[in-house]
C-alpha cells in the first residue's frame, strides 16, 4: 500500500495511503477511513453507517448531519447512494476535514471545525427559535478518537447527549450511532428509562469481523421490509451475494 502523504502535527501523525483505486486515513495509526469511487461499496464499516438510511421512504432523507466525519467515506456514500439536499459535517481535526476535501473528493457540503458537543449544544439553542430549521432527517454519530492506537468513542452516548440529539432530529428521522461494543451500546442512554420508551423504532446492527455495534434509534417504526426492497444489492441483508454481511437485530 502506497504512502501518499502524511504529516506529523505535536503528537499525532496523519497518513494517506492507497492502494489501486482506494485511498484510506490513518491516525496515530487507526484506521480512519476508506474510499473507492470506482467500487464504494466493498463490506466495510462504512456501509454499516449507511444501510440504516434505507429503513426510510425514498426522499425522507434531506438534511443530514455527520458528527466525525475522518476522512468523509459515509459522506461520499451518502451523496452517491442518498443524494440529500444537505449535509453537514462535524469533526474537531482540521486535518481530516483537509483530507476530506483532498484525497477523498468530499465537496458540495458543510464541513465544520469544532467539537460536536459545542456544535450540538448551539444548534439546541437555535432549535427553541425555530425548532424546523435546526432539525436534521438523518443524525450519524461517528465520534471516535484513539488511544495507545486503539479507536473509541470521544463523547459518552449518555443521556443528556442522547436527548440533545433526539431534540435536532425531525419526528421521523433516524440517529445513527457508532459503539465500541454491543455493551457500550446497551450501556448508552439510548437503552434508558428515560429515553427507550420513545422510541418506536430501535434496531443494532453488526458485522463478524468488527467488535463496533452499530446503534439505530427513531421515534417512528422502523420496518425491516421496507430495508429490504430499498437496499443496494451490495449491502441488502435480503440478498444472499451482498457483500456486507450485517447482522440486524431488533432491540427489545
Amino acid at each position: 500500500m502506497a504512502l501518499v502523504w502524511q504529516k506529523q502535527v505535536g503528537g499525532n501523525r496523519y497518513e494517506v495511503r492507497n492502494h489501486g483505486a482506494t485511498v484510506r486515513l490513518y491516525s496515530n495509526g487507526v484506521f480512519h477511513s476508506q474510499w473507492n469511487p470506482s467500487d464504494p461499496l466493498k463490506g466495510s464499516l462504512w456501509e454499516l453507517l449507511l444501510l440504516p438510511v434505507f429503513f426510510m421512504p425514498e426522499h425522507q432523507v434531506k438534511r443530514v448531519l455527520v458528527l466525525g466525519v475522518g476522512g468523509g467515506a459515509l459522506i461520499r456514500l451518502l451523496q452517491r447512494f442518498v443524494v440529500p439536499d444537505q449535509i453537514v459535517g462535524v469533526d474537531i481535526d482540521r486535518h481530516h476535514l483537509s483530507v476530506a476535501r483532498r484525497f477523498f473528493g468530499v465537496r458540495g457540503v458543510e464541513l465544520v471545525c469544532t467539537d460536536a458537543r459545542k456544535y450540538v449544544a448551539e444548534r439546541c439553542a437555535d432549535s427553541i427559535a425555530d425548532k424546523e430549521s435546526a432539525a436534521f432527517d438523518l443524525i450519524v454519530d461517528d465520534l471516535f478518537g484513539h488511544c495507545d492506537g486503539i479507536a473509541e468513542r470521544a463523547i459518552e452516548a449518555d443521556r443528556p447527549w442522547c436527548e440533545s440529539l433526539l431534540t435536532l432530529l425531525s419526528p421521523n428521522g433516524l440517529v445513527v450511532s457508532n459503539f465500541g461494543s454491543r455493551a457500550e451500546l446497551c450501556a448508552s442512554g439510548w437503552r434508558g428509562p428515560g429515553i427507550k420508551p420513545h422510541l418506536q423504532g430501535a434496531w443494532s446492527a453488526e458485522l463478524p469481523d468488527y467488535e463496533n455495534c452499530i446503534g439505530i434509534f427513531s421515534r417512528a417504526p422502523l420496518p425491516r421490509a421496507l430495508l429490504s426492497v430499498r437496499a443496494p444489492a451490495a449491502i441488502n441483508p435480503a440478498n444472499p451475494a451482498r457483500r456486507l454481511n450485517a447482522r440486524l437485530s431488533r432491540l427489545r
